[in-house]
């Protein structure tokens, strides 16, 4: 995968424009701004994940919302970088862990692999997102990749983030797989059709008091579809 020139240059710039802002959200937010964004994380998931699924979590780098504590209450699973591809593992906390190929924390080889369909949703960090659900990483691809595959792409996907790092329109890549929507201090949003009817809708067909509103975003001065559930 190789951007043009231009789309690099750009996407360079709003990395480092959004690292900062992320940084002063977290700053000015402090502990309040995570924990709202972990419940709306723990109210989503505990919805979808039925059937022994995991919650596809992520082990926090700087700068990143630490959503670390729901492995206390849900079944998940950590990304690992191994060889070119990168895969889900089973963890526990307690459970050992080990650098992979980025040198980040991760399940061992022997913790084994997970495949799509044990996965009920992905939360994936981001350093910006915009409401098509074009998610600004840092740059590797690694979600891109995995997401390329169809058996992935049905695994519902959400980027977590403060609300400050929504953005208008983001540089677009062929190979780009929009997110299922994103999850902010605000709670759910922009989250599609399909995964929206799993979260409003119980096992019986009726509703639940779950409400999808419209909210202005500041930063982008659009209009976000929010899930509201409720606490």
């Amino acid at each position: 995968m190789s951007a043009s020139p231009e789309a690099a240059t750009a996407k360079a710039g709003l990395r480092r424009h959004y690292r900062q802002v992320r940084r002063q959200a977290l700053e000015l937010g402090g502990s309040q701004l995570v924990e709202r964004i972990s419940a709306a994380a723990r109210a989503i998931a505990a919805e979808l994940l039925h059937d022994q699924l995991h919650l596809g979590l992520y082990w926090p780098l700087a700068g990143e919302i630490d959503l670390r504590p729901l492995a206390q209450q849900l079944p998940v699973a950590l990304p690992a970088i191994h060889g070119q591809r990168l895969v889900y593992r089973p963890w526990r906390p307690g459970q050992p862990l080990e650098p992979d190929a980025c040198a980040i924390p991760a399940p061992p080889e022997s913790a084994g692999e997970l495949q799509p369909g044990q996965l009920g949703l992905l939360l994936v960090p981001a350093l910006a997102i915009d409401p098509a659900g074009i998610r600004l990483g840092y740059g590797g691809g690694w979600y891109d990749r995995l997401r390329a595959e169809a058996s992935w792409r049905q695994v519902p996907a959400l980027a977590v983030l403060p609300a400050a790092c929504c953005h208008a329109s983001l540089p677009r890549d062929p190979w780009d797989v929009p997110f299922s929507g994103w999850i902010d201090e605000r709670g759910g949003a922009n989250l599609t059709a399909n995964l929206t009817a799993n979260l409003t809708n119980d096992s019986q067909g009726s509703t639940n008091p779950r409400v999808i509103c419209q909210d202005s975003n500041p930063c982008t001065g659009r209009s976000v579809e929010r899930l509201r559930l409720p606490s």
